[in-house]
């Protein structure tokens, strides 16, 4: 499979167009919204359940942009969709809410966040989710074990592996030392055979995403621009941008 050309069509909206100085928090119903609005893709995150559901959320507690506490992979699905945005009378959504919300308007890029545990539950999710969906949508993840299992899983849809030059004990703990070395340098590419990659605009230029790109003509997205230098250095280093705080 080719990456389709709705990948890089249009700017990526970082877990949707948010703003919370105007009571938009990232990946909640109203970020997707104004991304809708704005006719730029949505990139989305989503994490594990105690019952198996994907839910939209970036962080695997809650508390930071939400009320409440605790662990998202030790709650349910149901207590999980009753919690609200912080200031806002929004609650957190399903991937399935998500589909349900966009209805194939726009496309949809899902980060599959991951424990580095080989947990497939999120990608089994996501293949029964998508498989009523018409809509574009891609896959991705850091962790190469869940782009091989949105591989085997979710075969019709396009896959991406979400990357960056190093990788530290300190920011990725739950990652072994093992597993850390193989995410660098795309050095598990025969393995995953992602069909793009989404690599992080501080690092670039950088041979490993060159090499995927000008050698294999994978499409390169790059995260998460913010800056305007950060946006020239997307649009020479790469096909299109995951963007924040701004509006292209």
């Amino acid at each position: 499979m080719r990456a389709p050309d709705w990948l890089t069509a249009r700017p990526v909206a970082h877990r949707g167009l948010h703003d919370r100085a105007r009571g938009i928090i990232e990946n909640m119903p109203g970020a997707a919204l104004a991304a809708i609005d704005g006719n730029f893709a949505i990139e989305c995150d989503v994490q594990l359940t105690a019952d198996g559901e994907a839910m939209v959320h970036h962080d695997d507690r809650l508390g930071r942009l939400t009320e409440g506490s605790g662990a998202l992979l030790g709650l349910p699905s149901t207590a999980l969709k009753e919690v609200r945005f912080k200031d806002t009378p929004e609650r957190m959504m399903s991937l399935a809410d998500l589909c349900i919300l966009v209805r194939g308007r726009v496309p949809i890029i899902v980060e599959v966040k991951s424990h580095f545990d080989g947990d497939r539950r999120l990608v089994k999710r996501m293949a029964e989710v998508l498989a009523s969906y018409s809509g574009p949508v891609a896959g991705m993840s850091f962790d190469p074990d869940q782009v091989v299992a949105l591989r085997e899983m979710i075969p019709e849809r396009p896959r991406g592996i979400v990357a960056q030059r190093d990788y530290t004990e300190a920011d990725w703990p739950e990652a072994t030392r093992s597993q850390r070395d193989g995410m660098r340098h795309l050095k598990h590419a025969l393995r995953t055979q992602p069909h793009f990659v989404a690599y992080w605009v501080n690092n670039l230029p950088a041979p490993a995403p060159w090499i995927a790109r000008h050698i294999f003509g994978l499409p390169l997205l790059t995260w998460t621009v913010r800056t305007p230098e950060q946006r020239a250095r997307a649009g020479q280093h790469a096909d299109q941008m995951i963007f924040e705080g701004f509006r292209p």
